[in-house]
């Protein structure tokens, strides 16, 4: 059992701050309906994240940018009703924070109001500072997000690693600098060299969780559906599958087809 499991009846934004301060590493995982965050809540994870990638694992849209506030106030309300000790971050949808400060600021009082979310994650650093601070101002939690930044992959054009150039790499410890100052509790770092993302996590005090970023960070996070192989066609470098669901699933759906067709099911004891 872990040390969070003993000493965190409930995660919070500070709960994190302590567990680096600690040396604990922090376990992050996605989840977008009732059930599931029941279920990851249940086995111990400390943060949940309501990822827009809904967008793509929940809709099956090619990118994130679909997703709308609405849809992800959805999702959240969902994830919080079933989270009992798991710290609840929900992403800003595309759209609704980039252009417009009060803008922003709106869209994160509606995720905090109508969910019961605990914080909100935003993509990009200095371009959007002045989104952050108003949220910030208002005492809503805000996670960072750098590196790969999902809602940008039309302006990136591929998913590969970013950061590998020299002034990719000094911007990014730039921005992740300015979100710590600025008053962000927590970072996200997606897709860049280990070396990197070890480096940041060295320089700021708040947590840096990654994804792709190698062992040197603060925690990871992955999404469900990857991590526990409901989703066969996704094979990233930085993925690990826990279970293979795609094939037991798909072995139980055909078994229970054939009982039907063969009236094997229901029997006589599983019948009134």
């Amino acid at each position: 059992m872990s040390t969070a499991k003993k000493d965190y009846k409930k995660i919070t934004t500070k709960s994190l701050i302590d567990m680096k301060a600690h040396g604990e590493k922090i376990s992050m995982l996605t989840a977008y309906d009732y059930t599931m965050a029941k279920i990851v809540d249940s086995a111990g994870i400390d943060v949940i994240l309501v990822g827009d990638s809904a967008s793509n694992v929940m809709a099956g849209h090619e990118t994130t940018l679909p997703i709308t506030l609405d849809q992800m106030i959805y999702h959240a309300s969902s994830v919080v009703r079933g989270a009992d000790r798991a710290l609840v971050v929900v992403d800003l949808p595309f759209g609704s924070y980039q252009s417009d400060p009060k803008e922003a600021l709106r869209s994160a009082i509606r995720i905090m109001k109508e969910s019961g979310g605990h914080a909100v994650k935003l993509e990009g650093g200095k371009e959007i500072k002045e989104s952050i601070k108003k949220i910030l101002n208002a005492g809503i939690p805000v996670m960072g997000h750098l590196g790969l930044t999902p809602q940008s992959i039309y302006k990136f054009g591929t998913y590969t690693v970013r950061a590998k150039e020299e002034e990719e790499a000094l911007k990014l410890i730039e921005d992740a600098k300015l979100l710590e100052k600025i008053g962000c509790f927590s970072l996200v770092l997606e897709k860049i060299p280990a070396k990197l993302a070890q480096q940041i996590a060295e320089s700021i005090s708040i947590p840096v969780i990654g994804i792709g970023a190698g062992s040197g960070v603060d925690g990871q996070v992955l999404v469900i559906h990857d991590m526990l192989g409901m989703n066969n066609e996704f094979s990233p470098r930085f993925l690990r599958r826990y279970m293979n669901l795609y094939e037991g699933m798909t072995s139980a759906i055909s078994q229970y087809v054939d009982d039907v067709k063969s009236k094997d099911f229901p029997n006589e004891k599983e019948q009134y």
